[in-house]
Parts: structure tokens; sequence; C-alpha cells
């Protein structure tokens, strides 16, 4: 695979990470139609979502600093009641992360196998699923609960929805949102959420492929990097569109986009 499959399969990741479109099936496809599966494995997808990490983490600088923060203010004062509810943040991130966790654990097989061999027919009923998940969301009205009062039963829903968008095709940004609304939550807390939650998932896949990343040679570590950089760079450009089409209830356009490329993959594949 060379520099400019790399620099493309990482807009890729960078655009399909945050908008609710499904990052994995986006790269799954784009793989599979420019016969770069084989040479870009799941350690350089997760290379790709660790692009995408950095520009999470340099977006939310200031509330990911607060939450820490916080961690460590227990006295009683003026800003107490912010500490408590930033504490309560933690804990219900720290719960649905959680709950991904022994989703992925229980049906881990079945979902590596997802990745290994994926089929485009599948990825693009995975596609068809977002698009409704996504489309039905924005009808969801009454979304007033602040993310620090939604107790263990919500964290715990998003954190099973988080985990079932493993599934390529299935978007995570847009599946942890829609599951946030659906519960309540305020959507301008619904998409803080769902871009802090993917921090330690994040992490975590990077965590597993670890040795494979030590095995890469330094061309190939070139490459990945291209793509690494590309993803950055295009994700952090991407955070505050999707915030504004969320709190201006417009998500049901990228419903049309997830419906339209299945039909075209159904398509492709059929010819």
């Amino acid at each position: 695979m060379g520099f400019f499959k790399a620099i493309l399969l990482g807009i890729i990741q960078g655009l399909a990470e945050f908008l609710p479109i499904s990052s994995s099936g986006h790269l799954k496809l784009a793989q599979y139609f420019l016969h770069t599966e084989e040479a870009a494995g799941s350690e350089f997808d997760i290379f790709l979502h660790l692009g995408t990490l950095v520009a999470v983490l340099i977006y939310f600088r200031k509330e990911i600093w607060a939450l820490c923060i916080s961690l460590f203010k227990l006295k009683n004062n003026l800003d107490n009641q912010v500490h408590y509810h930033n504490r309560l943040w933690i804990l219900y991130l720290g719960l649905s992360t959680a709950t991904t966790l022994v989703f992925y654990l229980v049906f881990q097989d079945w979902l590596d196998k997802l990745f290994d061999k994926p089929n485009p027919l599948i990825i693009a009923l995975m596609l068809s699923i977002t698009g409704l998940i996504v489309f039905i969301s924005d009808k969801v009205k009454n979304c007033r609960i602040p993310a620090f009062s939604m107790g263990f039963i919500r964290s715990v829903i998003i954190g099973l929805g988080q985990g079932i968008a493993i599934i390529p095709g299935i978007s995570r940004s847009g599946t942890t949102i829609a599951v946030s609304l659906f519960c309540g939550i305020k959507r301008k807390d619904a998409a803080r959420y769902s871009f802090l939650l993917s921090i330690p998932a994040i992490l975590g896949a990077n965590l597993k492929e670890l040795s494979s990343f030590k095995e890469l040679q330094s061309s190939e570590l070139a490459i990945y990097l291209a793509g690494f950089v590309s993803a950055a760079v295009v994700g952090y450009a991407v955070i505050s569109l999707l915030i504004s089409f969320i709190q201006n209830s417009k998500l049901k356009y990228f419903s049309y986009y997830c419906w339209a490329l299945a039909l075209v993959t159904v398509l492709i594949v059929a010819i």
C-alpha cells in the first residue's frame, strides 16, 4: 500500500469517525474496492483511529483537563458542585466503557471474524441500519437530562450501544449519540459524551495491537504515519461540524448518505 492510498484512507477515517456514517464500514469498503485489504490489516485501522483520538484530545483538551482536576478537588467550596458533576461524568464514562469491554469479550470471536473477513454486503446492511438509527434520533425532542444525571442504567445502555457499533457498518458516534438522545440526554451533552467515550475505546484497541506495531518495518511505519496525520487533521475539522448538526437536529442528512452508500455498494458487488 502506497502513501496516496494511506492518506486517502486517513481522510476517510477522519471524516467517518465523528460523522455518524461508520468509519470501520467505510475503511473496510475502501480497502475492499481499492484492493488493499491484505496490505492494510487491523493494525493499520487502529493506527488511523489513533489519529482521530489525537483530534479528540486536542479539541476537548480543556474539558479533559477540567475532568482530571475535579478528581482531586474534594473540598467544599463554591466550585464543589462543578467538580462533583465532573466526577459523575467520569463515573458514567467508566461504566459505559466497562460495559463495552464486557460486550466485546463475550462476542470477541464473532466480532474479530467480521473484521478479518469483511463482507461488503453485510457492511451495506449495517450501513442501512445506521441510517435508520440516525434518522430516528433526529425525531427525539425531549432531551433535557444533563449527562451528569444520566444514572447507572443509561450509562450501561450507551455502553452496549458502543459495543454493538464495533460491527463494521454500525457507526460508533451515530449509535452512542442516538442512544443518548433516546435516553433523554441533552443534545450537546450527548455529543460530548460520545466523543469523550471514544478515548478509552481507541486506547484499548491500540493496546491490543501494540505487539503488531512493534513488528512494523520503517517503510511501513512511514505509510502508517501518513494515514495517522491525515486522519487527525480531518477528524479535528469535523468535530465542530457534527456538534452543530446534532444541536440543530440535522443528523437525518447522514442517514440519507448511509442508505445511498449501502445501495451503491450492493449494486457494485452485484455487477
